[in-house]
């Protein structure tokens, strides 16, 4: 890659890392860390044997992670929320689980 590519490449990165900046109002270390978050979350959520939580929604905004979907009990609700709170770096959960109707 010659120089110049290199030196585009450069300034196109950091472009897009300022306006996703504009967009969201994060830094980009702010958006890694909650990508790495929502992905130990996620994570955590299917490694646990005890529950089926395939069917839940992480999403994490400055260390506050919100979940959203269907479990299939009050308990369920109750762990998934217990085993993202353990996740390092969240800060708090917002659990907006629904319990499924039988």
């Amino acid at each position: 890659m010659g120089e110049l590519s290199k030196s585009l490449a450069v300034v196109l990165l950091f472009v897009s890392l300022a306006s996703c900046q504009a967009l969201t109002g994060k830094t980009a270390g702010e958006n890694i860390d909650d990508g790495n978050i929502t992905a130990s979350v996620n994570a955590t959520l299917v490694a646990d044997k005890a529950s089926n939580f395939l069917r839940i929604d992480v999403d994490t905004n400055r260390g506050v992670v919100s979940l959203n979907g269907i479990v299939d009990s009050p308990e369920q609700k109750t762990r998934a929320e217990d085993l993202a709170r353990r996740v390092q770096g969240v800060k708090r959960v917002i659990n907006n689980l629904q319990v499924a109707q039988r």
